[in-house]
């Protein structure tokens, strides 16, 4: 017999301003503990020192991951110019070290070139699977190995400060799958002066703002009281990026079932994606086909 999962029947967004020092999932876990929620998970990890927004989803909210994973994201970030390191970040070892300093000029041009659709190698140092194992397994065993380059769209990559001749601050908005410590590295190198990145936060992701976030400590101080869901954003927010369409008692009785069910549609066209709602809240994400949506995902409320 399956366990039943023990906590809350609770369906929300809630963003964090993630610290550094702590792991996504470690986040995840407090955010889960603090709200007593049977289901949690996040959108878009964050390296452990990185900070800025973590957005957690709970309960049915989860069903809207991919939605914000896929969403553009924006970073500002510091790159610490003259070193290379094994990590890509202050984490690793001197590899590289070089006395030539860029201009601002000379920043600004070479950073044109990772605008647009680019391709982009990860860090060794990275979950990426390679025959199965994390690229940062086989990393810290000083296997040898090639990770191949993916596709990353950069719609912006802009000069924000330059402190000193060793650092440079950039600010970019990026699609998914963006690696910044790449970056920094593909920059560095670009210059000539190699480089890594220093510290790293992430300010938006999607629909979710790093103003609008809760704090760690506040997590804390607020767990397990009625206060707390005060902070809770509805799953709708993870649906942001897609049309909405509306639907009937009937039709949504028919989704709930994983069944086509009718929807109302004003600038929705064939075989679109789409989320159809019922006095404003979710029912399903799916297809529409002439006149109903097709659910690929459907939203399970608890009984009122």
């Amino acid at each position: 017999m399956a366990r039943t999962r023990k906590g809350r029947d609770i369906s929300g967004w809630l963003v964090v301003d993630k610290p550094a020092g702590i792991t996504s999932t470690a986040v995840v876990n407090k955010v889960k503990w603090a709200f007593g929620a049977k289901k949690a998970g996040h959108a878009g990890t964050l390296d452990p020192e990185a900070t800025g927004v973590l957005a957690v989803a709970l309960g049915e909210a989860t069903k809207t991951v991919p939605y914000i994973t896929d969403a553009m994201k924006a970073y500002r970030f510091s790159v610490r110019l003259g070193q290379a390191t094994n990590t890509d970040d202050t984490e690793g070892e001197v590899t590289d070290t070089s006395d030539a300093r860029p201009t601002d000029d000379e920043i600004k041009a070479a950073l044109g070139r990772f605008v647009g659709d680019i391709m982009q190698v990860p860090p060794k140092f990275s979950a990426v699977k390679i025959d199965g194992e994390r690229a940062y397994k086989l990393a810290r065993s000083d296997e040898e190995f090639e990770i191949a380059a993916r596709p990353l769209y950069v719609e912006e990559l802009l000069l924000a400060e330059r402190p000193d001749a060793d650092h440079v601050i950039l600010e970019m908005t990026c699609g998914k799958g963006g690696y910044v410590r790449s970056i920094a590295r593909d920059l560095g190198a670009a210059l000539g002066c190699f480089g890594h990145v220093e510290w790293l936060r992430r300010v938006w992701s999607g629909p979710f703002d790093v103003e609008d976030a809760i704090s760690m400590e506040q997590i804390e101080d607020l767990a397990k009281t009625p206060q707390i869901d005060a902070h809770l954003l509805p799953l709708e927010e993870g649906l942001a990026d897609l049309p909405e369409v509306k639907t009937t008692e009937g039709g949504a009785a028919k989704l709930r079932n994983g069944n086509p069910g009718m929807v109302i549609v004003s600038d929705v066209e064939y075989g679109d994606e789409c989320w159809a709602s019922l006095n404003g809240e979710a029912v399903a994400v799916g297809i529409y086909k002439a006149g109903e949506l097709h659910p690929s995902r459907v939203f399970v409320r608890p009984a009122q």
